[in-house]
């Protein structure tokens, strides 16, 4: 745990302040009641304790500019999450005798102005690896510090502490899943059974100058209703969090069974799989309960699946990834991140705008990118399938694009880990079989022969025949006009083949891989422009001798 305490104040307590010893609950994710080990802190000996949520503009602010409504950062379905998210954490905390204070406004500041004026004496938050809230976290501990203030500041949001695995590896990251598990080993608290639930919390203090309010409504943010015929079915907050891990529990089989990376992507009615992580990513679910439900199954059961295929070992990934993002300068992106392999991606901004705008031309890419604009998740295999098909299958864009727009549009959006399965998809860090490669037809169509992914999601193809329908412009004119649905006019031609760009994409990565060993990963900016520069000009070559040949044949 994080626990830091301060006793060099010279602060003049305010006539407004209240009496007694005061609490400052500091929600930022962890929002829920159970396995909350700040919370519990903050109302232990306390006479008052002020749960406090800020509204940030630099995620929540509107951005009429963005691709998609939302913030510059964050999409509509996310901040809709979060705000049902936070409804949900105000009624259980006022079933508790206590409410959650909504401020808004920079973190810092408002945090600094809180503690200034309610008398403060501890200050509690659950600790946070970003980089964005490490910053802030250390302007808030500073003020705390020379102001007298306790500060705890507990890992509860993943099953280990980044920095106490990091510490055990040499200081250094374990740059593999299984060497992340031999060093981690299992977690210090998993022997004892969690806290999962709080009688009564004290009564939150007087305000004083404090602007609070109740937790606002999307509209109230500044959204309009942007009309939009299908909204993600998924419904944010800690007791929708601890309903589905109950459902999910509840078919002890399928849990013991369960298998990563299989199931079926195509699966949307009842997904193939707990949709249990944009619980995490808020911590309206605890990682460490839902780790110690699952081993207290798994002794119930004759035999289950082990890491790294299993349920346990999907949440450990997940601390695989925010260990390495937490120990990895320039995580995010490709420069100067000393594991990301120095790749020539282009910058096509048409390419990227087909893919993210669901105009590639392939059906089974396209109606992922719907279900991501609908509602805000797909399935994992569905991910590593546009993932791969807009950098090293068929389109050669930046990862850090792709990462920017499942950054933006996906609810369970987790820095660590979006950055993370970018850097594995992408062939850039972690895994580096390049060859390896999702087929834009291929793979939708062994899951789904009939389509019913495909038309649910574009119901432009819903008349086309299965025969057609993961390669509508192979159809004959007249099966097209029979679907309504004429390619090239009602649907977008393919931006690629996918044979002869999968293909390049090959060459491009043999070729970068060989310079990164040549360099040993030292590749510049210049060698990458040279490499760039030679890669287009065997291109063009290819094409001209190719070009040449289909003369000499006519």
């Amino acid at each position: 745990m994080r626990f830091s305490l301060c006793l060099t104040s010279n602060q003049v307590p305010s006539p407004l302040m209240a009496l007694g010893s005061c609490s400052l609950m500091w929600f930022r994710k962890g929002l829920r009641i159970h396995d909350n080990p700040a919370l519990e802190y903050a109302a232990k000996s306390s006479d008052f304790v002020y749960p406090v949520f800020v509204i940030d503009p630099h995620y929540m602010k509107p951005d009429p500019n963005a691709f998609s409504p939302g913030s510059s950062l964050a999409g509509l379905n996310r901040i809709r999450f979060l705000i049902e998210s936070l409804v949900d954490l105000d009624s259980n905390l006022k079933k508790l005798g206590s409410r959650l204070l909504v401020l808004k406004g920079e973190p810092g500041e408002i945090l600094i102005r809180c503690l200034e004026q309610w008398n403060v004496k501890k200050l509690c938050f659950e600790y946070d690896t970003e980089p964005y809230y490490q910053a802030i976290d250390v302007r808030v501990k500073d003020y705390a510090c020379s102001a007298g203030i306790e500060v705890f500041s507990p890992v509860s949001h993943t099953l280990f502490n980044p920095a106490d695995i990091i510490q055990k590896n040499g200081g250094k990251p374990p740059l593999s899943y299984q060497s992340f598990l031999k060093v981690a080993g299992q977690p210090s608290w998993a022997s004892s059974p969690l806290s999962t639930s709080l009688s009564s919390l004290p009564p939150v203090g007087a305000y004083g100058n404090c602007e609070i309010s109740e937790v606002p409504s999307v509209k109230e943010l500044g959204y309009e209703d942007n009309g939009q015929d299908e909204l993600t079915p998924f419904r944010g907050g800690e007791s929708e969090a601890l309903k589905r891990l109950r459902d999910s529990l509840s078919d002890g089989e399928w849990v013991a069974n369960f298998e990563k990376p299989k199931g079926d992507p195509s699966a949307f009615l009842k997904p193939a799989t707990t949709v249990l992580s944009p619980y995490l990513k808020f911590g309206c679910l605890s990682s460490r309960y839902f780790y110690q439900c699952l081993q207290d199954l798994y002794k119930n059961v004759k035999k289950h699946t082990s890491p790294p295929v299993s349920l346990a070992g999907q949440l450990l990934w997940r601390d695989f990834f925010y260990t390495m993002a937490f120990g990895t300068p320039n995580f995010d992106q490709m420069k100067g991140n000393r594991i990301c392999k120095q790749i020539p991606w282009n910058s096509n901004e048409e390419l990227l705008a087909a893919w993210r705008e669901a105009r590639t031309g392939y059906p089974w890419i396209d109606a992922i990118m719907v279900q991501l604009q609908k509602w805000g998740w797909m399935h994992h295999l569905a991910r590593h399938c546009v993932a791969c098909f807009l950098t090293r299958g068929d389109l050669f864009v930046h990862w850090e694009k792709g990462r920017d727009v499942f950054g933006r549009l996906l609810i369970d959006s987790d820095w660590a880990i979006n950055n993370g399965n970018w850097l594995w998809l992408s062939c850039s860090s972690f895994f580096y079989q390049y060859n390896r490669i999702y087929s834009p037809i291929s793979f939708g169509k062994k899951y789904d022969p009939n389509g019913k992914f495909v038309r649910h999601f574009l119901p432009i193809l819903k008349d086309m025949p299965k025969e057609y329908i993961y390669e509508p412009w192979t159809a004959p004119l007249n099966i097209q006009a029979k679907a309504k649905c004429i390619v090239g006019k009602d649907y977008p031609r393919p931006v690629v083949l996918h044979d002869s760009a999968s293909k390049e994409c090959k060459r491009r990565l043999a070729e970068a891989y060989a310079l990164n060993k040549e360099l040993n990963g030292l590749v510049s900016e210049e060698d990458l422009h040279s490499l760039r520069r030679k890669l287009e000009e065997d291109q063009n070559h290819d094409i001209k001798a190719k070009r040449q040949r289909q003369k000499l044949i006519g």
